[in-house]
């Protein structure tokens, strides 16, 4: 099998070439990471790929993790201007077998191929093996997915899109976020707080509840970090105000789902933001359930800081035996 695996983000897309067979030996032969925006299609993306690999091989099989619902193998992304459907893309590159996933089913496959050394206990709880799995993290968006064992011992990694669930103010300044965004957006999900697109409004409400000038331009996650530690007070309360919300949000899933094989936090955010979301101020917000504060308690909780776990979880995948 000559393979192309791809983690599509909307802000970056990992891609990475393997050949081998399910049960066999498996090898890297090349791999590479693009902004998503710099291509006009995924097309255009994996023929920049293949080029670029220089190999003379011609893949046939090529599986994509995407940001976004799937039906029919038919997705448009939610965060980046493309629209993909499986047999159109086979054709026109010339690949027999093309497959989509959703990124956090992938995500999800990733978990298994991660070891001690690519994760950090932000709630160091035991583990039940039988136990369902969740994953959840924030990048340009916010995913989510689970995972179960069948009656064979296999686990299946099951996709959703609980990212654009409603969002729910824990406090009075966060009733004021939610009207603020309300007004901006209509609708406002939780990833209209917790992501990599939400950083450049929360920094906003901040400059208004600090009776600052706002930017003149969108502030990302990067630029915040670093204003933050100029002195901007904006910028600092903007950063702790995330943590918040991201631990709420987490401690909903663990009420959710109730991993107890295992919560999973993903994404750039969080292992940009590590000393933060290993801060006592994350497991408050997490832990915040008034009467079922014992849930989230018992619940381990890892940060996941390798960074190839999505594309580890496409080849996962596209390698694993039917």
């Amino acid at each position: 099998m000559e393979l192309i695996a791809g983690d599509i983000g909307g802000t970056k897309s990992w891609l990475a070439w393997m050949t081998g067979e399910p049960d066999g030996v498996q090898q890297l032969r090349f791999e590479q990471v693009y902004s998503s925006a710099a291509f006009a299609t995924a097309d255009d993306l994996i023929r920049q790929f293949i080029a670029d690999s220089k190999l003379t091989t011609v893949p046939d099989r090529l599986l994509l993790a995407l940001p976004g619902p799937l039906h029919a193998q038919r997705a448009t992304l939610t965060n980046l201007d493309w629209t993909l459907e499986a047999a159109d893309m086979g054709a026109s590159l010339g690949i027999a077998h093309v497959r989509f996933i959703n990124d956090f089913q992938a995500a999800a496959a990733g978990v298994a191929t991660l070891t001690a050394a690519d994760v950090v206990a932000l709630n160091p709880q035991p583990t039940e093996a039988s136990g369902v799995r969740a994953i959840t993290g924030a990048g340009t968006g916010l995913g989510l997915a689970f995972m179960l064992a069948d009656a064979g011992g296999r686990t299946r990694s099951f996709a959703s899109e609980g990212g654009h669930i409603d969002f729910a103010p824990a406090n009075a300044r966060q009733l004021r976020l939610l009207e603020q965004l309300r007004a901006t957006y209509g609708h406002v999900s939780w990833e209209r707080a917790v992501s990599g697109l939400a950083m450049s409004d929360l920094y906003r409400f901040c400059c208004a509840e600090h009776n600052a000038a706002p930017p003149d331009e969108p502030v990302d996650g990067a630029a915040l970090v670093a204003r933050a530690g100029a002195g901007d007070a904006a910028a600092e309360a903007a950063l702790d105000l995330f943590i918040d919300l991201y631990g709420a949000w987490v401690g909903n899933v663990a009420l959710l789902l109730q991993p107890r094989g295992g919560l999973y936090v993903a994404g750039g955010i969080a292992v940009h933001l590590q000393a933060r979301m290993q801060s006592p101020r994350f497991m408050a917000a997490a832990t915040d359930k008034g009467r079922m504060r014992g849930v989230v308690e018992r619940t381990p909780i890892f940060l996941i800081t390798n960074s190839r776990l999505g594309v580890q979880g496409a080849i996962a995948t596209a390698f694993a035996t039917p």
